[in-house]
């Protein structure tokens, strides 16, 4: 089957042996050597729930998605990605809300791994409603939220100890939001295809080995130049993928996500003209219902706009760019989405996260850490505890 994703790598020599030493890791990694999350890719992973727990929930149309960083921006991203294919609403508690309670009916489906972590427990509390239904996703070991899931007679689904929050989008905590949101999560489960196609593989490889020439010549901004609004959410998961992954031992790469082509009239100049430490990734996804322009209210000179869409105008915009980074000598490569489904967001999952664990071989970081959160972590509790 073809891949609705076209990838134009970053234009770069790259020596054969570099791209072949990647290639063997990547074979390890298949063979599970390490990372162990990465069976939670993999089509023949074992969930902590079954098919009779989805049809359970099934009829709630009203879910909250209560949890921090990687227990919640998976689930958003394929949310606004997907949106068009959903007809339930979910609301994501991502922050410390102040918000009034919902007055519908809804399921929470309560998100961390520790299940100690402040905000969410703090959300949980203060939106509590007793004629809800609770679903928990959290270890087996004893801690508060499993506590309070006993204490409620509510659900508990384990959340893998080997599963990482920020790697944990194909595992219970996106897919089972996923399911309950009506899509297909055999379709997200793109690994086995992908780790045996060479096109995928070689783009995968060159774009590593670019980013990490960029970062050795302290090119350190990894600026996304994002053309369609629902991928607004996914861009958020890579950027804590790469920042808590990789941003380590004064080592990483700063993500920056920049809307187009409204940044076109405020960050733009700086991209052209300003410092040079950035390097670009352009992404769009084909829109084929676009709306057309009104010819009514096009005067003469605007006469070429006629029979043109807003996508037709929106990728002129982003092909524009293009040229002239191109002109300027300024590094990029680009994502083009021929169609937006399980399958392609799948591709896009796979594809970042195998580019953050190669980079973190090259830099030589523990991608699966975040030791100075914690230290934040163990401060607040301090404080709270005076």
């Amino acid at each position: 089957m073809d891949s609705n994703l076209i990838i134009k790598k970053f234009d770069s020599k790259l020596k054969l042996k570099e791209q072949k030493k990647l290639l063997d890791y990547l074979k390890k990694i298949n063979n599970l050597e390490w990372p162990e999350f990465v069976k939670t890719y993999k089509k023949n992973y074992n969930y902590s729930y079954d098919k009779k727990f989805i049809k359970k929930y099934n009829h709630i149309n009203n879910i909250n998605i209560i949890g921090m960083g990687g227990s919640s921006l998976g689930s958003k991203a394929i949310y606004n990605f997907l949106i068009h294919k959903i007809k339930k609403k979910l609301i994501f508690s991502e922050n410390l809300n102040f918000k009034k309670k919902n007055k519908k009916k809804s399921l929470n489906i309560i998100i961390s791994k520790s299940g100690n972590t402040l905000e969410t427990i703090v959300n949980f509390n203060s939106q509590f409603k007793k004629k809800d239904k609770n679903i928990f996703i959290t270890e087996k070991s004893n801690n508060y939220l499993e506590k309070l899931a006993n204490k409620l007679k509510s659900d508990v689904v384990e959340h893998k100890n080997f599963i990482g929050g920020r790697f944990s989008v194909l595992s219970e905590v996106g897919m089972l939001p996923a399911e309950l949101m009506g899509l297909k999560e055999g379709q997200f489960k793109q690994f086995n295809n992908l780790i045996t196609k060479k096109k995928f593989l070689k783009n995968l490889v060159n774009n590593v080995l670019s980013t990490y020439q960029f970062v050795k010549t302290k090119k350190f901004n990894s600026v996304i130049l994002n053309y369609d609004a629902n991928s607004e959410d996914f861009f958020k998961w890579y950027q804590q993928l790469v920042s808590e992954s990789l941003g380590k031992n004064s080592k990483g790469i700063f993500p920056i996500i920049s809307t187009m082509p409204k940044d076109n009239h405020s960050m733009l100049q700086l991209y052209l003209s300003g410092f040079k430490s950035n390097f670009y990734t352009f992404f769009i996804v084909e829109e084929k219902n676009s709306a057309k322009l009104n010819p009514n209210l096009l005067t003469n000179n605007l006469n070429f706009l006629k029979q043109k869409n807003i996508f037709q105008i929106l990728d002129s915009q982003r092909i524009a760019t293009q040229n002239i980074f191109r002109l300027k000598k300024i590094p990029f490569r680009s994502f083009y989405i021929k169609k937006r489904n399980e399958k392609t967001l799948g591709e896009l999952f796979c594809f970042f996260t195998l580019e953050v664990i190669l980079l973190s071989h090259l830099l030589k970081v523990n991608p699966l850490d975040q030791p100075e959160v914690e230290l934040i972590k163990k401060e607040t509790f301090k404080i709270l505890k005076k």
